[in-house]
């Protein structure tokens, strides 16, 4: 059965016109990898994103692993990230030859809590790894203050946070570096697969760009081990014709959600806080709490309500069997959440008497 309110309809906007222009721009200059359309997006996205510099690549799971790779963390090296998140978070730093180390989360921002990141360091602990999870920041207040006590690197997972900042500071340009995914989902999508690398570290993004290209230097001259892993023409060229939107885009989904949390103040259902002002909505999670059928109850009756709900991310990385061989401890606040969390739509396109009545349905499951 066709939703009647779909979690999120993937045809074109009033991004419409702007999107076909670019598509027919790159087609006409028959340039498709590596050409000026990719070299306005990372000037034209570092600009937005508040950072020197941006570099285009194939995914944000190839931005994770690059950025891990170009600060010289490989193997023997751990890295401390979330156990809530998608599980490419943590496949980046195996990618780039680390180990994942899996810190619980803080159960009411659902980001990484600071402490069990702390009580997780060893001699072998070489960075944190944050996700700005759903688009709420990370406490980078406190993950800075531990990275300095304990001298080690911030790589910040912002694949869903595009224009967050974190107690007003643009998230990315935080750590040494951010990795930012245009997968079509997200609130800068493409058309395709698609991620970038934000750093204000000219020399780190010059390894970056390195890196991305099978290690060359220049063309046929490769001077370390690299991989092929960069953003195409015809994806950079959407992405900037979708960029002008994104504040606008991002208004919307903090107004939208704004009306969720105030219509939903009485549901049977907990409201994760907004913890920060900078949280830019990437999704619009609830957490339908006990009994342990709650979710599947809450979902079947908003199914039966004409409205698509998701779940981001029923299982805790942890759980998952690719990490079976790490024995990683477990995460029971982020166990928790991945039995309690559900989405609900939210995105630019929705009204606001839309959001009431998804609001409406939620209050009156039983």
């Amino acid at each position: 059965m066709t939703a009647r309110i779909p979690f999120l309809p993937m045809q074109l906007r009033e991004d419409g016109a702007a999107v076909r222009a670019a598509v027919a721009r790159v087609l006409d200059s028959g340039w498709f990898v590596l050409g000026p359309e990719v070299e306005h997006f990372e000037r034209e996205f570092a600009a937005a994103s508040g950072a020197a510099h941006a570099v285009g690549v194939g995914t944000g799971t190839d931005a994770i692993a690059l950025i891990i790779r170009a600060l010289g963390i490989g193997a023997g090296d751990e890295v401390i990230t979330s156990p809530l998140s998608a599980a490419y978070s943590a496949l980046a730093i195996q990618m780039a030859g680390a180990t994942p180390v899996f810190a619980d989360i803080d159960l009411a921002r659902l980001t990484i809590d600071p402490a069990a990141a702390e009580r997780a360091i060893t001699p072998r602990t070489r960075a944190i790894l944050p996700v700005h999870l759903y688009g709420q920041p990370a406490d980078m207040a406190a993950i800075e203050a531990i990275a300095r006590r304990h001298h080690l690197a911030i790589v910040e997972d912002c694949c869903q946070a595009h224009l967050a900042t974190a107690n007003g500071r643009p998230v990315g340009t935080i750590g040494a570096a951010g990795a930012f995914s245009f997968y079509p989902t997200k609130n800068l999508g493409a058309l395709g697969d698609g991620g970038a690398v934000v750093t204000n570290d000219a020399s780190l993004a010059a390894r970056i760009r390195r890196l991305r290209n099978g290690g060359q230097d220049r063309r046929y001259e490769h001077l370390e081990f690299g991989v092929n892993t960069r953003l195409d023409e015809m994806q950079a060229a959407i992405l900037r014709a979708r960029l002008p939107l994104l504040r606008g885009w991002t208004a919307t989904r903090r107004r939208l959600a704004a009306i969720y949390r105030e219509q939903l103040a009485a549901a049977p259902v907990i409201v994760p806080p907004e913890l920060d002002g900078g949280h830019v909505y990437h999704l619009f999670v609830v957490r339908a709490g006990d009994p342990p059928d709650a979710r599947l109850r809450l979902r079947r009756h908003l199914e039966s309500c004409g409205i698509e709900t998701l779940v981001h991310y029923p299982v805790a990385i942890p759980s998952q069997p690719a990490f079976a061989n790490l024995s990683p401890a477990r995460c029971p606040y982020g166990e928790i959440a991945c039995a309690q969390v559900i989405s609900l739509p939210l995105h630019p396109g929705l009204d606001d008497g839309t959001v009431r009545e998804v609001a409406a349905a939620v209050c009156t499951v039983r």
